[in-house]
C-alpha cells in the first residue's frame, strides 16, 4: 500500500461537516473532528458512542478513525481530562486514531440522519417534521392505521427489546411521530403535530401522565436502540465516497 492511499483526515471532517451541515446547530459538545490521529485514513469503524471499548474495539480492527454520534463530550462536563476522559483520551492518542462525532446534525440528516433511518428500519412514511430545527418527523406507518399492539410489536422486533409504553387512550394509530435518543420534551410539540403515538428512545415521568391526560400513546424504545443506525448510515457513506474500509461496532446498552 502505498503512503498516499486512503483519504486525508482533515478532508474527511469538512466533507462530514458539509454533507450535515454541522454549523446550523448549537450544540453542547463540538462537532467534527473531536481528537486528532493519524494523517491518512484507510479503515473506519462507526459506532454509537466513543466508549473505550469501541475505542479498543477500533484498534483491534485497525482502525484510523471512528465515527460517533455521541463524542467524547457530554452536557454538564467540567473539562478536565481525569478518570474515564483520561482513558478514552489515552487510548484514542496511543493509536493515532481520529476521532470524528456528529450530535445534532446527524440526528437532523434526511437520509443518513437517526431519526430519518429509524423511520426506514419501522417502515414509516415521513410526512413533516417538527421541534427544534425541524429534529422530530412525523407520518405514517406502513400499510396505513394500525393498532398500538401491532406498532409496539414492530418496535419490539426491530430494535430487539421491549419498549415501554405510555397507551393513550388506545385510538388507532394514523400519524406517528419520532425522535430517537433523549427526546421526551418533544412530546408535546408531537402532539401539536397531530400524533398518535410518539417514539424516542427515554421517559421522564411527566410523560406517562400527559399520555393519559391527551390520548396521544408514548412509546420509550431506549435511547441507544433508537440511534444505532445514523452513524452507520454516516461510515457507510463516508466509506463509499472515499473509497475506504468501513465497519460498524454495536456494543449493546440498556439505555
Amino acid at each position: 500500500m502505498t503512503d498516499d492511499a486512503g483519504a486525508d483526515r482533515d478532508a474527511l471532517a469538512g466533507w462530514m461537516d458539509r454533507l450535515l451541515e454541522s454549523g446550523r446547530f448549537s450544540d453542547y459538545g463540538p462537532n467534527g473532528l473531536q481528537v486528532e490521529g493519524r494523517r491518512r485514513v484507510r479503515r473506519v469503524v462507526s459506532g454509537v458512542t466513543a466508549s473505550l471499548a469501541l475505542i479498543e474495539a477500533a484498534a483491534a480492527e485497525g482502525a484510523d478513525a471512528i465515527v460517533v454520534h455521541h463524542g467524547l463530550f457530554w452536557r454538564g462536563q467540567d473539562g478536565r481530562v481525569t478518570g474515564w476522559m483520561k482513558r478514552r483520551l489515552a487510548a484514542l492518542l496511543a493509536h493515532d486514531i481520529s476521532l470524528y462525532a456528529y450530535h445534532l446534525p446527524l440526528d437532523a440528516h434526511p437520509e443518513v440522519g437517526n431519526n430519518a433511518r429509524l423511520g426506514a428500519e419501522l417502515g414509516l412514511t415521513v410526512e413533516g417534521s417538527f421541534g427544534d430545527k425541524a429534529l422530530g418527523l412525523i407520518g405514517a406507518p406502513a400499510g396505513g392505521p394500525c393498532a398500538l399492539a401491532d406498532l409496539t410489536a414492530r418496535v419490539q422486533a426491530t430494535l430487539g427489546r421491549a419498549p415501554v409504553v405510555a397507551p393513550g387512550d388506545g385510538r388507532p394509530v394514523r400519524r406517528v411521530a419520532w425522535c430517537t435518543g433523549g427526546a421526551q420534551g418533544y412530546f408535546e410539540a408531537a402532539i401539536a403535530a397531530g400524533a398518535d403515538v410518539y417514539l424516542t428512545g427515554e421517559i421522564s415521568e411527566p410523560q406517562a401522565h400527559i399520555a393519559r391526560e391527551t390520548g396521544c400513546a408514548f412509546l420509550a424504545c431506549g435511547h441507544h436502540a433508537t440511534e444505532r443506525y445514523g452513524a452507520r448510515a454516516l461510515g457507510e457513506r463516508l466509506a463509499a465516497e472515499f473509497g475506504l474500509q468501513h465497519r460498524f461496532i454495536d456494543l449493546d446498552n440498556p439505555a
